[in-house]
């Protein structure tokens, strides 16, 4: 075939080819359009989808709170580095917004714009505190822990105008040899000074559960709790591992004609997952805040690996033996 001939054959292979192309993709349709943006809002202490919303760490849809140091474009900056263990020394600390400035401004929520919890990695010497704003947004309070060892700061506020919550945590140190406490066993009473709280109901994951807590003083059944932050007590639940953090009010409001002042307060937790969580609960009776804090399993927590014993000198073999 001579020169041209070729050429004119392929010019007409070409043009079938983008003529099939062009007929594919009148068939197929145009390519879909990027799937949209999910928002998530806080329900009892777990993240679930909607269709909008001011959310902006995708990575985050599903984590509990707490887990991060930063989420929906807000971040927890501590200008204080490390704890005091011989006496309280201010804590400081910004919430920084989405325009990278400070937060200002702040819904409040029983009774305070921010709750700060202190706890230990190992869930000891649990603190609920109340820090005092600047008008830079500069928060502060005076912290002292007990012991050494790595903390987990939780920040739980609302600013304002966001139609939800959050809760961000950040890693303290307390300088200082540090030995880990083994998490107590799962009971149903606690005792603080002179006072027996028994928890009534079990966790269930992805549910509302149930938790009825009833305060006695001596046997005698407390019926003149008093409110502390607008409630009768506040719980909150902590998982063992990663510290997820739930923070749960009471069922009903001190004064609205129906919640008694004890014995019972009662509350609806759903936590995130199966697992081990150490519960607080903050009352408040005779002028004096109180700390009562359990063991509760949530599911079946599956059960840990037996180390393998180490072989023998006979069943690892001869001096000298070597694997390849």
């Amino acid at each position: 075939m001579r020169t041209p001939l070729k050429l004119g054959a392929y010019a007409l292979g070409l043009a079938a080819v983008f003529i099939a192309a062009v007929g594919v993709g009148s068939i197929a349709g145009p390519a879909p359009a990027p799937a949209a943006h999910t928002d998530t809002h806080t329900t009892a202490g777990t993240r679930t989808a909607t269709g909008h919303g001011d959310h902006q760490d995708g990575a985050s849809a599903s984590l509990p709170g707490g887990l991060q140091v930063a989420e929906g474009g807000y971040h927890l900056q501590p200008l204080t580095t490390t704890l005091s263990t011989a006496s309280a020394a201010p804590f400081r600390f910004r919430v920084i917004g989405p325009d990278a400035q400070p937060v200002t401004g702040y819904t409040v929520s029983h009774d305070k714009e921010l709750h700060l919890i202190v706890v230990r990695r190992d869930l000891t010497g649990f603190q609920h505190l109340h820090p005092q704003r600047d008008p830079d947004g500069t928060w502060s309070v005076p912290i002292a822990v007990t012991a050494a060892g790595q903390y987990r700061v939780f920040a739980d506020f609302q600013p304002a105008g966001r139609g939800r919550g959050l809760t961000l945590g950040v890693d303290v140190p307390a300088p200082g040899g540090y030995e880990p406490v083994a998490l107590p066993a799962p009971q149903r009473t606690a005792t603080v000074d002179g006072y027996t709280v028994t928890l009534d109901g079990t966790l269930t994951p992805g549910t509302a559960s149930k938790l009825t807590l009833t305060v006695t003083r001596d046997g005698a059944p407390v019926t003149d709790l008093q409110p502390y932050l607008g409630a009768y007590g506040h719980l909150v639940a902590l998982r063992d591992g990663d510290l997820a953090y739930l923070h749960v009010h009471p069922d009903g409001t001190p004064g609205d004609g129906r919640t008694a002042a004890g014995p019972q307060v009662t509350f609806f937790a759903e936590v995130p997952s199966a697992g081990t969580y150490r519960l607080f609960l903050d009352f408040q009776h005779a002028g004096t805040v109180r700390t009562a804090e359990f063991t509760a399993v949530a599911g079946t927590v599956p059960a840990q690996p037996t180390p393998a014993a180490s072989p023998s000198a006979a069943e690892h073999g001869e001096p000298g033996h070597t694997h390849s």
